[in-house]
């Protein structure tokens, strides 16, 4: 068993150090975002290459090389949403009035061309890989995908963590489309749906033959198991964002001298937020 050791350490650092850098990108001022964006979009470029590059390869070197090409592919997705350069039209809290499909609309609005950009790069990924030996990097960016689209529709529905501090001081708005409730019926369905594919893949990587298939479906495989330990992150009583401590930046500092009236605004929100719950 301990070569599933090294695939499966590697994905959990990996996805660990991506996940804080960006964090703490975000914390840091917003006369920083263009250059992080264009940084982004540089590591987009190369990840694209190395999608074209390793995706007749079928060596366990092949397999990491295309893990972190669809692991770029995404943070590109997080960074361009979270500093604010593609979301959606929709940039106002959520008003007390809306409720059922109303609420449901004008929260998609708020992420529309995010949600677009994310299929557009999936359909370039699909179309990069399409027929090749080598589609870790293209289900790792669909994993991924599917653990955010999950967490927000969970977060939506209702959950008793919302981890709104995760949030960026001018996406702070975007509580107000959350609910803090004990539970939600998409809840287990969720759940449940990604423990049986984690279980599904996890047998494909114990059943490998070759050191592809046993590094490919072991990455791939703990991918699914934290977006199950993700879903549960949101109900269980636990601070799993101390896990980023050292990437998210407190409330002064984040709170930079060149957006003040924002800041005043989201505070406002989720308090106003907390209050209704």
């Amino acid at each position: 068993m301990l070569v599933y050791a090294t695939p499966i350490i590697a994905t959990l650092l990996i996805w660990w150090a991506s996940t804080g850098v960006i964090l703490y990108l975000d914390g840091l001022s917003r006369r920083t975002f263009g250059w992080s964006l264009a940084g982004a979009t540089a590591l987009l470029l190369i990840a694209f290459w190395g999608m074209l590059s390793t995706r007749g390869e079928t060596s366990a070197a092949s397999a990491y090389c295309a893990f972190c090409c669809g692991l770029m592919a995404w943070a590109w997705q997080l960074i361009s949403y979270y500093m604010g350069f593609i979301t959606g039209p929709n940039h106002s809290p959520c008003p007390e009035r809306l409720k059922g499909w109303g609420r449901f609309v004008a929260a998609v609005r708020t992420s529309l061309y995010h949600e677009i950009a994310i299929i557009i790069c999936a359909l370039a990924l699909l179309w990069m890989s399409w027929g090749q030996p080598n589609q870790i990097g293209l289900w790792t960016y669909l994993i991924l995908w599917w653990m955010h689209t999950s967490a927000k529709l969970n977060l939506f529905f209702g959950a008793p963590n919302l981890s709104e501090e995760l949030l960026p001081a001018h996406l702070r708005y975007l509580v107000t489309y959350m609910r803090r409730r004990p539970m939600n019926l998409f809840f287990p369905v969720s759940v449940t749906a990604s423990t049986v594919v984690t279980v599904t893949v996890a047998q494909q990587a114990l059943g490998a033959t070759t050191p592809f298939q046993l590094v490919g479906y072991t990455i791939l495989a703990t991918l699914m198991a934290l977006a199950v330990l993700e879903h549960w992150f949101l109900v269980a009583p636990l601070h799993a964002n101390a896990l980023w401590s050292w990437g998210i930046k407190d409330e002064k500092t984040a709170k930079g001298l060149d957006r003040p009236e924002v800041d005043t605004m989201s505070v406002s929100v989720i308090e106003a937020t907390r209050a209704a719950s």
